[in-house]
């Protein structure tokens, strides 16, 4: 992968394709150099980018891939990469590829301002309104119109979940990215990359949201976004961001014949839908059945790492299952990191 840029921070400029392309190249270049990717298959939620509509063929094509590589761009929301990994593994088990290019991309910071039906014409004196695509994007319109905080204070609510609850979880992410930023444990995992500086080109490194200096006060200070008196806050929301990560998934037989040496081996998922006015719980029933499919529970889990879109509804899916804090999100979370929906 490479580092989370903040929202309109170094990487804005960077398209979600560029990103994404900068994450494949970095990942390719762990392989064999004889390794031959057969699909490319590509998560992307905002659809920021001129090119969009060929995201993963032009990340593909950004990675060096051959012509004949297929690729496809898919949305599942904030689970996009996550599926790009699973509809990988998919194309293996049926037989139509050996190994593939799978990850997700996002640039929180190019969603336009859109002007809806202006194409057909405009009569004189109406008033037109911009519409911020970010912001309704974060917005479920249907069957009833629920921002996603919201979500997250209905959590909140329904689990007991206080206001210093999810501030001293966000303050817990904090610290945590910073003492495994410190020890060096994203080095091996975030590609470096280079871009225009006010004093000539500039590399970045690591992660530019987290605040691992933030201290409970600071937390305590800032109002609620969503509702008066709310859990949800700027401080314990995850961060809208910038940024890419790519995987390559292969079968047992492609690991075996190129001679890769495999991170880690893909056992077992799930997903389903739940009640939109608490999407956040979705994680629950998910880990549920996925440790149902491979004859496994939580404790048999050494490294557990969930998704803090917000700390309210970290906390309901912690609390749920019952997860062990020592080695759930060891390293910090979203809240820290930054969530670039796709990616």
């Amino acid at each position: 992968m490479k580092p989370f840029g903040a929202f309109g921070g170094k990487l804005a400029k960077l398209s979600a394709t560029e990103l994404g392309g900068i994450a494949s190249v970095a990942a390719i270049k762990s392989l064999p150099k004889d390794t031959k990717i057969d699909s490319v298959i590509y998560g992307n939620v905002l659809q920021t980018s001129g090119d969009a509509a060929y995201l993963a063929r032009h990340v593909g094509h950004r990675a060096g891939l051959p012509i004949e590589a297929p690729a496809l761009t898919i949305n599942r929301l904030c689970g996009s990469g996550f599926q790009a990994v699973i509809n990988g593994a998919q194309e293996i088990l049926l037989g139509e590829a050996e190994v593939v290019l799978t990850g997700g991309t996002e640039n929180m910071s190019q969603a336009p301002y859109a002007l809806r039906g202006i194409r057909s014409g405009t009569r004189y004196g109406q008033d037109l309104k911009l519409e911020d695509t970010l912001a309704h994007g974060l917005v479920d319109t249907y069957p009833q119109k629920i921002p996603m905080g919201i979500t997250a204070e209905n959590l909140g609510k329904q689990y007991g979940i206080t206001r210093e609850d999810c501030d001293k979880h966000a303050l817990l992410t904090q610290k945590r990215w910073g003492s495994a930023n410190g020890a060096g444990r994203f080095a091996a995992e975030i590609e470096p990359i280079e871009i225009p500086g006010k004093k000539g080109p500039e590399v970045v490194t690591q992660d530019e949201h987290p605040r691992p200096q933030t201290t409970i006060e600071q937390l305590a200070k800032l109002k609620s976004v969503f509702i008066d008196n709310g859990l949800v806050t700027a401080g314990n929301a995850s961060g809208i961001a910038d940024g890419a990560a790519s995987l390559v998934v292969a079968s047992e037989e492609a690991v075996k014949k190129y001679n890769i040496t495999p991170l880690a081996r893909l056992v077992s998922w799930h997903y389903c839908g739940v009640d939109p006015s608490i999407m956040g719980i979705g994680p629950v029933p998910a880990i549920r059945h996925a440790l149902q499919k491979a004859s496994l529970n939580l404790k048999d889990m050494s490294l557990i790492e969930l998704n803090e879109a917000f700390a309210a509804q970290f906390l309901a899916v912690e609390r749920e299952l019952g997860l062990d804090m020592n080695i759930t999100n060891k390293c910090g979370g979203a809240i820290a990191i930054g969530h670039p929906l796709g990616a």
